[in-house]
């Protein structure tokens, strides 16, 4: 298990934001799924992006890997989807070819892997069986489930959870989910619908969350050439027979990573974030409001985003739309002054970790005032905490928020299984290091 003690030290100068992971797993699938070649620049190739990559390349596209970028060809997966077999499988799921044929999705611990792909890899004549690890095998796919008992498709789990055996395709129809267990469900349909031989509709039965998330999705798919029909985020209009487009696309900068280094910048020191886009769809750009709503001074010069030491108060933070911003903005807030409390926040149990109790546990080790609530934190801001040893859950946003938290710490910090941060951002200790952080790093038997 990786560790890393930090000594507390404020962070100053210039960062380049890694690309954002939710855009590279949209942009990667869909240029596999396009007839063609394509270059997807600016690519941080965490174990996540990783795990999408080889799942496309084992659907049937060509994936070359450069440093920072991949050259895509999908004419093997469009191939595939565009000679009949798409409809076929539907009829054909009972042959005895099918009975014997499987092909098995490894998606490691990557959420978006899983629930984006599981519709676009039913075209496949065989079953599918999709496998993960860690907390990744426990995450819920019942929307699915759902679809499939509806539809009448053969499915296998492991008491619902991963391994998950699939025998059958989707038919074009109504497809009816909620809109607050996951956006993912959402975006995996959007992705593979438009590739059937019939209209569909998806019908969203709840108030949709992350609304961000499918502003992405629906940008994506419209650059590379599909047509959606969004009725105010309550109904989706898919036309069948679509097809996507090869084009190059660059990756812009992920403000959900940019988070931890604005939020160093105003605990103390003075931060530069590079490679964001101002205009940016993604929904934890809301950071920028939500520091500056804290007294936190962000200013952006020259296109770059400076976020400068800043005397911080508590204020009321909704995370219903941003569930990822949680583990930072709860730094934030115990070292705030004043009473801080982040409302909303209950799907934030259902990620990599629970990370309601993850937040409030570990920054109660070392000295923060946090109550945990069904679906929120209460947080009495401090000055400063004490530092002592504390644990990522294997949750790569724990780590990352918990080093951030460092910087206001009076003794050293150590993070247990702190490589979890290889999941979304493998450079991020560097990063840190380079700004001025003070780590050392050991491996433990």
């Amino acid at each position: 298990m990786k560790s890393v003690m930090i000594q507390p030290f404020s962070l100053n100068g210039k960062v380049k934001i890694p690309p954002s992971k939710s855009l590279c797993h949209r942009a990667i699938i869909a240029a596999a799924l396009s007839q063609g070649e394509c270059q997807i620049q600016n690519v941080n190739m965490s174990e996540d992006i990783i795990a999408t990559c080889e799942i496309m390349e084992k659907l049937g596209a060509k994936i070359e890997k450069n440093p920072n970028s991949l050259h895509i060809n999908g004419e093997g997966l469009y191939d595939f989807f565009h000679k009949g077999i798409v409809n076929n499988k539907i009829e054909n799921n009972n042959s005895e070819n099918n009975e014997a044929a499987s092909i098995e999705l490894e998606c490691n611990e990557s959420g978006s892997t899983l629930r984006f792909l599981i519709p676009i890899a039913m075209h496949r004549v065989e079953k599918i069986v999709f496998k993960g690890r860690g907390k990744l095998v426990e995450r819920t796919l019942k929307p699915y489930y759902e679809i499939f008992d509806k539809q009448n498709i053969k499915y296998t789990t492991d008491r619902g959870f991963l391994p998950l055996t699939i025998d059958g395709g989707f038919k074009p129809g109504i497809f009816e989910l909620r809109g607050d267990v996951s956006s993912q469900f959402i975006t995996g349909l959007l992705y593979a619908l438009p590739l059937l031989n019939g209209d569909s509709i998806i019908k969203v039965t709840t108030k949709m969350e992350s609304i961000g998330y499918i502003d992405l999705t629906l940008d994506v798919l419209s650059k590379f050439g599909l047509s959606i029909e969004n009725n105010n985020y309550r109904e989706f209009k898919i036309s069948g027979n679509q097809s996507y487009e090869n084009r190059d696309y660059r990756v812009e900068g992920d403000f959900s990573q940019a988070a931890f280094y604005l939020a160093a910048g105003v605990l103390g020191g003075e931060v530069q974030c590079v490679d964001l886009n101002m205009e940016s769809l993604q929904g934890d750009r809301v950071i920028v409001d939500i520091i500056r709503n804290m007294g936190g001074k962000i200013s952006l010069v020259d296109g770059i985003l400076k976020a400068s030491k800043s005397n911080l108060k508590g204020t009321i933070i909704d995370v219903s739309q941003c569930p990822d911003l949680l583990p930072i903005v709860a730094v934030l807030g115990a070292l705030s002054a004043g009473t801080t409390e982040i409302i909303n926040a209950s799907r934030a149990r259902i990620k990599e970790s629970d990370r309601l109790k993850a937040i409030a546990t570990e920054l109660s080790k070392i000295g923060a005032e946090v109550i945990e609530r069904e679906d929120s934190l209460m947080i009495h801001g401090k000055p400063w905490l004490k530092g002592g040893v504390v644990n990522s859950w294997n949750d790569h946003r724990i780590a990352m928020a918990m080093a951030i938290a460092s910087i206001k710490c009076t003794e050293n910090l150590t993070i247990q299984d702190s490589g979890a941060v290889k999941k979304s951002y493998p450079n991020f200790y560097e990063d840190f290091k380079s700004l001025g952080g003070k780590i050392n790093e050991w491996t433990m038997g």
